[in-house]
């Protein structure tokens, strides 16, 4: 027993080497760890189990009947993050280039089996040059069967994916469908098509960088919701966001303990509005006084920056904030502010996690590049996510809620549990300049000094309407509060709601206007 015994560890070291350790060493020179070191930090200390070691491809074809590695280029397994089980995989580059083949493929599919069984989230660490070509139809059928994988496990468990390297064509689907992907700057790229076939078919020059590096994805496209400058801070952001997270949509986020002797009012959040309503100030600081730490968690922080969307919590609760950015755009709604809340708000709903909405939004951005590049149904997707979402809502309107997007942002008529405004608000069809040229076009035309009316007919209107008290009356509006009481009335609301039951008519699934 012992000969064997010691048989197994050598065969287990070998399997740990993957490539070899000069290819181990061509991806440190790279600034890139192995498959196995990314694992070890991102897990607690000892608690990764691995899953089939030993597994080799089957193929014959091209010579790889003389290429055997234990593993196949990826390793896969359970582990523990916080204390909390998960699931992952981590593709490993020094073999094969980390191509993923038949064999390769089960093994994922394997662990992702077994998420779905116990409720644990999904974690991908991509590093692969993409099907292996020599394979052919089996690698990529590898691929869709962990595509369908990754639709069925869709808002059962939490799926998160990181970029480390290259992920190209096909891969990039799956990271596509999971709810969140993290990229490390300089060194991941993610890409239909690469650099030679764009030029071959459309003629332009692109560096791999400017097509599919981490800032263009965070900036331009908005396919990445993260962006680190290296491999470590993108695990430990992985850490981070799971702890805001349940294990699976039966279970609830962690509560953590909160001082409630040390909550009082924040005087600073009476002085942050200011006194002209067309002029900005940063959301962000509004945020800050509410949650526990000034500690906020924020998603595609990057992307359609005229909403903000991420995570935090408020007395100890875990919490999804989405709220305009006046600093952006004067915090209007436009496509890509539209996706990224919908997409954010749907998350919220699939895991229990309870939403707050920030309001101060002038309407939807308006001109011809936002009509034809399809606002109406763009917008219609934050709209449908917020109808949808059974979890707590609260909405407080800070400033501005006018049109339309009054209605989107969480409003009382769509099912928000609690709407609160602040005394700056001002809930209205439009803003008090445009509403009196319509209403007043006639007296304004004929007027032999016509600034002058204007100017005392948007006084009129700011008067009546500019404020929060009249849809305070009709019950829209729960409460007007003053801004110093607010994280006091969150936590005191959140509260309540803790054991709210809401539900959607029976159906198979709704049609989001996608």
């Amino acid at each position: 027993m012992d000969k064997k015994i010691e048989e197994l560890k050598k065969k287990k070291a070998k399997t740990k080497l993957g490539g070899g350790k000069e290819r181990i060493k061509k991806q440190h020179d790279k600034g890139k760890l192995t498959a196995r070191e990314r694992i070890e930090l991102l897990v607690d200390e000892g608690s990764f189990d691995e899953i089939d070691m030993f597994v080799k491809h089957r193929a014959r074809a091209f010579g790889l009947n003389k290429q055997h590695f234990p593993g196949d280029g990826v390793v896969t397994g359970l582990a523990l993050i916080d204390g909390r089980p998960v699931v992952l995989y981590s593709q490993d580059f020094t073999v094969f280039g980390g191509s993923l083949s038949e064999t390769n493929a089960e093994k994922i599919l394997k662990i992702m089996e077994i998420a779905l069984k116990n409720g644990m989230p999904i974690i991908g660490l991509n590093d692969s040059g993409g099907a292996r070509i020599q394979e052919g139809v089996a690698s990529l059928g590898g691929y869709a069967e962990i595509f369908l994988q990754n639709t069925l496990a869709s808002g059962v468990v939490p799926q998160i994916s990181a970029i480390m390297g290259p992920c190209a064509g096909g891969a990039v689907y799956s990271p596509a469908i999971t709810d969140f992907i993290f990229m490390v700057k300089n060194t991941s790229h993610m890409f239909v098509t690469g650099p030679n076939v764009v030029k071959t078919v459309t003629h332009e020059k692109v560096s791999f960088e400017d097509l599919g590096g981490a800032d263009t994805h965070a900036t331009k496209s908005g396919v990445a919701h993260f962006t680190s400058e290296n491999e470590i801070e993108t695990l430990l952001n992985i850490r981070k966001l799971l702890s805001y997270l349940p294990s699976n949509f039966m279970d609830r986020p962690k509560d953590l303990s909160f001082d409630f002797s040390k909550l009082e009012r924040d005087e600073k959040l009476n002085k942050i509005i200011p006194e002209q309503s067309t002029k900005p100030y940063d959301m962000k600081g509004v945020i800050s006084c509410l949650v526990d730490d000034e500690d906020f968690f924020e998603v595609h922080s990057r992307y359609a920056q005229n909403i903000i969307v991420g995570f935090s919590r408020i007395g100890g609760m875990s919490l999804g904030i989405v709220a305009n950015q006046p600093m952006v755009l004067a915090g209007v709604l436009d496509i890509d502010a539209s996706i990224k809340g919908a997409r954010f708000v749907r998350f919220c709903d699939a895991f229990n996690i309870p939403l707050l909405v920030l309001e101060d939004v002038p309407g939807f951005l308006p001109g011809t590049a936002q009509e034809w590049g399809g606002i109406i149904k763009h917008g219609a997707k934050l709209l449908y996510a917020f109808c949808e979402a059974t979890v707590p809502k609260v909405t407080v309107i800070i400033r501005k809620a006018y049109g339309g997007a009054y209605d989107v942002m969480n409003s009382k008529h769509i099912r928000s549990d609690f709407n609160f405004a602040w005394p700056s608000a001002e809930i209205a069809v439009m803003g008090p300049k445009g509403a009196v040229e319509i209403i007043f076009k006639k007296d304004i035309a004929k007027a032999k000094n016509p600034k002058a009316v204007l100017e005392k007919r948007t006084e009129e209107y700011k008067e009546k309407f500019a404020n929060p008290y009249i849809a305070a009356e009709r019950g829209f509006i729960d409460d007007v509060i003053e801004p110093a009481e607010t994280k006091i009335k969150l936590i005191k609301s959140f509260k309540m709601l803790k054991n709210k039951v809401d539900k959607n008519p029976k159906k198979k699934h709704g049609n989001i206007p996608l």
